[in-house]
């Protein structure tokens, strides 16, 4: 199942983000800035953020948003599974959802941001097979040779 963020999950989602081997303890900090602006202000329209549950435990989330001053363009600012779950599909499903909220809310594009270290080809991977396009690349972005990858699904609205 797939839900709405609540108020103990904040905790939990934590926990995830400590046992995912590619976070910094920065990174960590920052996701969980995005998770605590939900958890303390569900009434905010700015971040989105969904969690994957099965049978009553949190085992991925993704945090979606609207990028400022754009009318269609949505930013993946995180999806996360746990790492202690294997393969099941969850950041496929994750992904999904993210993608039927931003076609809901009418949008075009849905970018997601990653690292082009080494250590991060399996999250550039799971963007390729997912139909996703390489839509800009910046060297030495994050640090000297951890550069950035933007990756887009562009949405076609016939009605728009």
């Amino acid at each position: 199942m797939i839900r709405k963020l609540k108020p103990d999950d904040p905790k939990i989602i934590e926990g995830i983000l400590s046992t995912t081997p590619n976070f910094s303890d920065e990174e960590i900090k920052v996701a969980m800035e995005l998770v605590n602006i939900v958890a303390m202000n569900p009434q905010q329209t700015d971040y989105n953020l969904f969690v994957y549950e099965e049978n009553g435990i949190i085992l991925g989330y993704h945090c979606t948003g609207k990028r400022p001053l754009t009318d269609g363009v949505y930013d993946l600012y995180w999806i996360v599974t746990n790492p202690e779950h294997g393969k099941k599909g969850i950041g496929k499903k994750l992904l999904e959802h993210a993608e039927n909220f931003v076609n809901e809310m009418n949008g075009r594009w849905l970018l997601a941001e990653t690292s082009s270290k080494d250590s991060y080809s399996a999250t550039r991977n799971f963007y390729m097979r997912n139909n996703y396009s390489i839509i800009s690349e910046i060297n030495d972005f994050y640090s000297k040779g951890d550069g950035m990858i933007v990756f887009g699904k562009y949405f076609n609205h016939k009605n728009n």
